[in-house]
């Protein structure tokens, strides 16, 4: 199942090539200050310094009450989510900035102030780092592992996730087409590592 949202995805990304510019333009136009304020702060939830400190915390907790008092399932529930979740989120991060650097995408900002837009690629600037989107990836990886720790409350979690993912298109952080691949990136990077690395937290439907 999530194999196949993963897809959809990456078709919806693909497809959101073709009505960035105009998205970019219908969310600066028609999303006023207060709403924008709002949107402003949740989207950094999604940011992934907070979810990788959080991770890190989680694991060495884990692993000093392994030591202290020796090993339960719910103690090694906790390493295991967490490391699952610092491996997610390595894997993706490498071929999310790989992709970034080399691509050399322009933010909207540049669309919606100069009038510039599209790929620099081989450029190497740092500034054209649009595509795809860290927020997106991250808040996907969350999703995948919290679903499956949590299973009978996925839905809430991708709902969440794809609620937080287009907050970085709302606010002209990044393009729509950014927004949906990172999700993929996120999602499907994280199920291949649970299913390969952590199959002791993979669920049927993944």
């Amino acid at each position: 199942m999530l194999l196949w949202f993963g897809i959809f995805l990456l078709a919806a990304g693909l497809a959101s090539f073709a009505v960035d510019r105009q998205a970019a333009h219908f969310f600066h136009d028609r999303i006023h200050v207060r709403l924008h304020r709002r949107i402003a702060r949740t989207t950094d939830w999604a940011k992934g310094a907070y979810w990788l400190a959080l991770s890190a915390t989680v694991f060495v907790v884990s692993q000093a009450g392994i030591w202290l008092w020796g090993a339960t399932p719910l103690l090694h529930l906790w390493a295991d989510t967490s490391l699952a979740y610092l491996t997610s989120l390595a894997i993706g991060s490498a071929a999310l900035h790989s992709m970034k650097t080399l691509l050399g995408r322009r933010r909207p900002k540049d669309e919606l102030e100069l009038e510039l837009f599209g790929f620099r690629p081989f450029h190497f600037d740092l500034q054209y780092d649009s595509f795809p989107s860290g927020h997106a990836l991250t808040i996907f990886c969350v999703a995948v592992i919290a679903s499956a720790v949590m299973p009978l409350l996925a839905p809430l979690w991708f709902t969440i996730a794809l609620y937080l993912a287009l907050t970085r298109a709302f606010l002209n952080a990044h393009f729509l087409s950014d927004v949906f691949i990172g999700s993929a990136i996120g999602l499907l990077t994280a199920r291949e590592t649970v299913l390969y690395l952590f199959p002791n937290l993979l669920q049927p439907w993944f």
